[in-house]
């Protein structure tokens, strides 16, 4: 089993476990359609959220962070490992535990406007959610939980009979959000919720995750390959590359003072707002490997300015480094450029 990865909080208040989680999806070849080999997906991840958290999950497309969302929401079987959703395994529980966990445990998807059913209104969208789920008792009571729910995601009873394409690309994020809350979950799993929005919209979404956290104690996992993003809204956060995590900490250890190259990089590419303030942004070089290929050792050793030849073929395993866990053989000084004998 990997390193658990603890989050911010001191008291005993684990609300969501991921223990050495591994997806792996078969390749098949031949004739007879044999597994030949797997696609590592997911390849022995290990953290925890505290109740109240906003834990980022950060990283590059491809790196495994939707598969990892998918396998802790029970919609991915995974090739070995746990996730317990208050001490509860999910894909051990029962029909009748999972029906109770996945109201307590919700999803608000990348695309908005994929996720809602064109031919629905926004009234039927979280009527349809409130009768699955039962937590209304009539159709009175749908309308004014639906209202409620309009309300605090900043919009009115005007937009209740309206369309998915009638929407803006932050409205229709804002009624997947409504509908993700219609259960009352403790957890919420953000996929990239801002990704698809313009620049100002995206703050106003924040800002609107931020007041629902406090108003309705949610918990959340924050997915993105916007560190700028996490940094604004998260508590803690691990940084993930193809399928491992490669860095762990608090917010303020991850930014100011990263330890993993990738993590390094990952800041020096965010743009400065400030036209005064000159940088030179050192863009990571080359792409993400496939993961039908991925490289011996350290697997981020190809795009890596300070990979020797230990890196090229020994794995690093997470250690435990000033206050944060990074997957690296070696310290680093960034701001001089070479590695700390």
């Amino acid at each position: 089993m990997g390193i658990m990865l603890n989050a911010t909080s001191t008291k005993n208040n684990v609300i969501l476990e991921v223990r050495d989680l591994k997806v792996y999806f078969p390749i098949r070849g031949g004739i007879l359609q044999r597994t030949v080999g797997y696609v590592k997906a997911v390849d022995g991840i290990s953290f925890k959220m505290f109740k109240g958290e906003t834990v980022g999950l950060i990283g590059e497309s491809g790196c495994g962070k939707t598969t990892t969302a998918k396998a802790i929401l029970g919609l991915l079987k995974p090739y070995s490992g746990k996730v317990l959703f208050d001490g509860i395994d999910i894909h051990n529980a029962s029909k009748d535990e999972l029906k109770r966990i996945r109201r307590r445990m919700q999803y608000v998807p990348q695309d908005p406007y994929a996720s809602l059913d064109p031919r629905q209104t926004v009234w039927s969208a979280l009527y349809e959610a409130m009768k699955i789920h039962g937590v209304v008792n009539s159709r009175s009571d749908a309308y004014r939980y639906a209202l409620k729910l309009l309300n605090d995601v900043g919009m009115g009873e005007e937009h209740l009979y309206r369309y998915p394409h009638e929407l803006s690309g932050g409205q229709r994020q804002r009624i997947a959000i409504a509908r993700a809350l219609v259960t009352r979950p403790e957890v919420l799993i953000l996929d990239e919720p801002t990704s698809f929005l313009d620049v100002s919209i995206q703050a106003s979404i924040l800002n609107l995750l931020k007041d629902l956290k406090d108003e309705y104690g949610l918990t959340y996992l924050f997915i993105s390959h916007n560190l700028a993003v996490v940094n604004y809204i998260s508590t803690y956060i691990n940084v993930m590359y193809l399928g491992k995590i490669v860095e762990s900490g608090p917010r303020e250890k991850i930014f100011r003072e990263p330890r993993h190259p990738y993590t390094y990089q990952l800041l020096q590419a965010i743009p400065i707002p400030d036209p005064g303030k000159r940088k030179v942004r050192e863009l990571i070089k080359g792409e993400v490997p496939s993961v039908l290929n991925i490289p011996s050792g350290c697997r981020f050793h190809p795009r890596c300015p300070f990979a020797t030849d230990k890196c090229r073929v020994e794995e690093p395993s997470l250690r435990y480094v000033d206050g944060r866990y990074v997957a690296c053989h070696y310290d680093i000084d960034f701001s001089e450029g070479k590695i700390i004998e």
